[in-house]
């Protein structure tokens, strides 16, 4: 960190930055030089994500650049040319990297793929698939505040980067050490040669189908599409068009967007955070519900792979669903009409529910009810996309024939606490176009039936079990902020609490050394899963609480779960649980 003024005198004056850059640096007062040059933004396992701006913590053409010339190399090293497909959001500066990085691989003979305009995270996931390209690039920040944007990388499966790939990019990005060494070419020279080609209706069209393909029910959906009234908002984000495509053309005949955020908007205006996990995203949209009568009040984030959910009930109220309610009620609405199709696999345990280890615990009830096998996974879906990958590698080893014994499961349904889900394998990322659409059809279903989507999930507490479960976030900016969090870390990973909340604490697992210690005992054994920061709390009465560095955010994140013996009570055992974890750290 010594350094950070030397590395900012540089962008001051060093020719290769161009002048407004040059001028933003020179602007900066001191406590933003530190920030914006203390470190370098990090390519992590994850990709980039930071605030947009001058420096070398800061997402800009430079660090975009980097990031695609690395890239580039490391293709060129595995393939001699290949190929990448590029999508983008709509966040400020997201077509401008998406172009640049276009013509970065494009003067490095690598031939680019880049969407004509702005679309959803999963159909960038799916067009990697289709076009059979060596990896894919997005420009996101997903649900984060206005100020930042990403850069996330995806491989030939169509699934985010995941070891062995990820440290031998990353390894490729490091390398690149002078901005000087970035590759350029013009828009026209690349188009010119072949190298940048824009892509848009076909790719289209065919996720499109992708997404109706999973529908279980056309026809009912056809028929009640006719009654069922549905508020829709992309939050100024990529999934007006086709979150609206879909249900036209499966038949939803009411489906209002918000008309404030409809348009793209990289500046948000209407909401302080554009994230469908905050309820205050859903002011606009609840209004117009209670005008129009809604049942159904739907948000997606700006790259359209988070779906938040409020349902209206009986009593003509506005619940809210948290991301493993909506998860956990698609998968059992997907997995009860495939088990009445006889669309489920033949043998017990064949088949893979999966999800990570800070979801619901309900998942494992849900999961013996249509003999499915839960595979836990770390947090983030790229985890949860990479398990069908290795159950298609296991099941070509095996002859093409599934065998959950031998790894080679059939994946029906993935999702994760953060509002997000899959219920294909048509793509290897969560999609919210098709939450949107399985949700939509799940309320088809159950207005059949003169139900809700409160019904609906009042009657799997009462089936499967009182599961609640919170989630807590410290933000600490800044270098300072960072040393906060990893010695948070470091004292919960030295010395682990004996209780919680008056529940006493049975086990932890400790995924950076890949270890499940026994507090009583003493006794370890593997986790089996991945390195990563995250300490895992196992308790008793089957609560548990987690605790993680975010991999994008300069945020600790606390999460907790319990069970009771009814709703209050379940609601009262993480009331307290939280209470309890957050007075250790605070």
């Amino acid at each position: 960190m010594s350094d950070y003024l030397a590395e900012w005198r540089r962008w001051c004056t060093d020719p290769v930055f161009d002048g407004a850059t040059r001028a933003q640096a020179a602007a900066m007062s001191d406590e933003e030089k530190k920030d914006a040059f203390y470190r370098s933004l990090s390519f992590g396992t994850g990709g980039l994500r930071g605030v947009l701006g001058a420096g070398t913590n800061r997402m800009n053409v430079y660090t975009v650049g980097k990031a695609t010339q690395g890239l580039a190399d490391f293709i060129r090293s595995q393939t001699g040319e290949g190929s990448v497909v590029i999508a983008y959001d709509s966040r400020r500066m997201s077509a401008e990297f998406a172009l640049d990085s276009a013509c970065i691989l494009a003067a490095n003979g690598v031939k680019a793929y880049l969407f004509e305009g702005l679309r959803p995270t999963p159909e960038l996931s799916f067009a990697v698939r289709r076009l059979r390209a060596t990896a894919g690039i997005v420009i996101t920040a997903s649900h984060n505040p206005p100020a930042y944007n990403g850069y996330k990388v995806y491989w030939s499966d169509g699934g985010q980067i995941v070891p062995p790939y990820d440290a031998r990019i990353i390894a490729a990005i490091g390398a690149v050490r002078d901005y000087a060494a970035i590759r350029r070419i013009s828009e026209r020279e690349a188009a010119a040669r072949g190298l940048l080609v824009r892509i848009g209706e076909e790719v289209d069209g065919r996720y499109v189908q992708a997404v109706k393909d999973l529908v279980l029910r056309p026809a009912l959906v056809r028929e009640m599409g006719k009654r069922l009234k549905i508020v829709y908002t992309p939050l100024h984000g990529t999934g007006n068009l086709p979150v609206r495509r879909v249900l036209a053309e499966l038949g939803f005949e009411h489906v209002f967007v918000v008309p404030e955020q409809a348009e793209p908007d990289g500046n948000f205006p209407t909401v302080e955070y554009p994230n469908p996990e905050d309820k205050r995203a859903f002011a606009l949209a609840l209004a117009l519900a209670e005008r129009e009568q809604a049942d159904l009040v739907l948000a997606t984030d700006p790259d359209a792979d988070r779906l938040g959910v409020y349902c209206r009930t009986k009593a003509g109220e506005y619940v809210s669903f948290t991301g493993n309610m909506s998860g956990l009620l698609i998968a059992d609405y997907v997995l009860s009409a495939r088990r009445e199709q006889g669309l489920l696999p033949a043998r017990a345990a064949d088949g893979a529910l999966v999800t990570t280890v800070v979801s619901s615990d309900m998942v494992y009830p849900v999961a013996a009810e249509y003999g499915l096998t839960v595979i836990e996974t770390l947090t983030g879906f790229k985890y949860i996309g990479e398990q069908i990958k290795l159950f298609e590698e296991a099941a070509r080893a095996n002859g093409g024939r599934p065998d959950g014994a031998k790894g080679a499961y059939v994946f029906e349904f993935g999702f994760e606490e953060s509002y997000g889900c899959l219920a294909g394998t048509y793509a290897r990322d969560k999609d919210a176009v098709a939450a949107v659409t399985l949700l939509c059809e799940a309320a088809a279903y159950h207005a059949s039936r003169g139900e809700t989507l409160w019904d609906a999930m009042l009657a799997m507490y009462e089936k499967y079990g009182f599961y609640e479960e919170d989630l807590a976030s410290l933000t600490l900016q800044g270098a300072d902020g960072a040393h906060r969090i990893a010695q948070m870390m470091d004292d919960l990973r030295a010395h682990p609490p004996a209780q919680l909340a008056g529940m006493r604490v049975l086990a932890l697992r400790d995924y950076a050394a890949g270890v499940r210690r026994d507090l009583a005992s003493g006794q370890e054994s593997a986790t089996d899963l991945p390195a990563s920061n995250v300490l895992y709390f196992e308790l008793e009465e089957e609560a548990w609480c987690c605790v993680r560095p975010s991999g994008t955010e300069p945020k600790i994140k606390f999460y907790f779960g319990a069970k009771g013996k009814t709703m209050q009570s379940a609601k009262e055992n993480v009331r307290r649980l939280r209470q309890a974890l957050l007075g250790l750290v605070k």
